[in-house]
């Protein structure tokens, strides 16, 4: 299953995460994760993708069936993550895993 990650340089990592998952809960199911209460994974329809923050940045990994789906779900979080981290000109890059 093609997987790739995306660490983003913040130090507000947990509002980040929470706004993230709050906003596409609305378009995808949002799964706790034990570990950790600030994080969560989204189910949509073509893949994953699992938000988890951390004291100096918020890291991002996208799952799914094929490259196409990959890339789908790597632009839904990109997108929205950037636009919501505009001010503090947030970038996602992605690295395959």
């Amino acid at each position: 299953m093609p997987t790739s990650q995306a660490k983003v340089p913040t130090d507000s990592a947990p509002r980040y995460a929470k706004q993230l998952l709050s906003h596409l809960g609305h378009k995808a199911r949002v799964e706790a994760l034990d570990a950790d209460p600030d994080a969560g994974r989204l189910v949509f329809e073509r893949g994953t993708g699992t938000v988890r923050p951390a004291a100096d940045h918020l890291l991002l990994v996208a799952e799914a069936a094929d490259e196409d789906s990959l890339r789908h779900v790597e632009d839904v979080l990109a997108r929205h993550l950037e636009r919501f981290g505009a001010r503090r000109e947030l970038v996602v890059t992605w690295t395959a895993d």
